[in-house]
């Protein structure tokens, strides 16, 4: 049967001589996998093909059968034209990112409605945003992700805030004033700074949290971390030192 429906493009390989297999988010069936034939064929494909490049938006009618693995699409077009995320070295290399913790998360092709919609707001604001909000983004998106997949940090109460002593303990997702047993928790310093994060509702507050990139490559070790310790079989991002190597909002 055939339906319209938005996907954002996770990854692409190739397939065979003129084909590619395309895994996307798709808004009405989540995680999906798609053949697209003929598409390496000649010149004019190519701006085709440039379509199914990682993170990138589209409207599809495809055909959809429930217990097929591999789905057809009839047609394909933009849904959002990237004005900088497919130029600009540090926002693709961020969106490069975001994508490799989604396929990490999403493992079986279920709706998921909410996700595909944060998704695509996230990318869309990467796309228009600043340099500092760029900067913190990994951060947001790490942080504002785990809550579709079932765990997440809570917001500590103002009397936790407001505490002598804080602790951040990774294992519970939750704020604490005493150090847990276990050595999966950050301190005062840097568990204030994942509240602060917290409280960001849209991208755009973001260029409000000041830290430098030694702050951002730590706390985003210790989000890794909270993944392994909720994610099952959750193995170490290729991404993280891309994101390093480029100096992701050095102060």
């Amino acid at each position: 049967m055939l339906h319209k429906t938005k996907p954002t493009v996770l990854r692409t390989v190739r397939y065979g001589e003129t084909s590619v297999v395309v895994t996307t988010l798709t808004e009405l069936f989540g995680l999906q996998t798609y053949i697209v034939n003929g598409i390496r064929t000649s010149k004019k494909n190519h701006g085709k093909a440039s379509m199914y490049q990682s993170s990138a938006l589209l409207q599809l009618e495809a055909y959809h059968h429930e217990h097929k693995n591999m789905q057809r699409i009839k047609e394909a077009e933009w849904a959002y034209m990237s004005h900088n995320i497919f130029s600009d070295v540090i926002r693709n290399s961020i969106a490069v990112f975001m994508v490799e913790l989604l396929l990490k998360n999403c493992k079986h092709p279920e709706e998921n409605i909410d996700l595909f919609h944060f998704c695509e707001d996230a990318f869309l604001h990467l796309d228009q945003c600043s340099n500092k909000t760029a900067a913190n983004f990994p951060l947001y998106f790490a942080l504002q992700l785990s809550q579709f997949f079932g765990f997440s940090i809570d917001m500590p109460s103002s009397a936790k805030l407001q505490s002598k002593d804080l602790y951040l303990d990774l294992q519970a997702g939750s704020f604490e004033m005493e150090q847990p047993v276990h050595t999966y928790f950050l301190e005062k310093a840097d568990a204030l700074l994942i509240a602060e994060l917290l409280k960001v509702r849209v991208p755009d507050e973001l260029d409000q949290i000041s830290m430098n990139q030694n702050s951002r490559r730590a706390l985003l070790q210790k989000l890794m971390l909270f993944y392994q310790l909720h994610v099952q079989d959750f193995t170490a991002l290729k991404t993280l030192q891309v994101l390093y190597e480029m100096n992701l909002g050095k102060d």
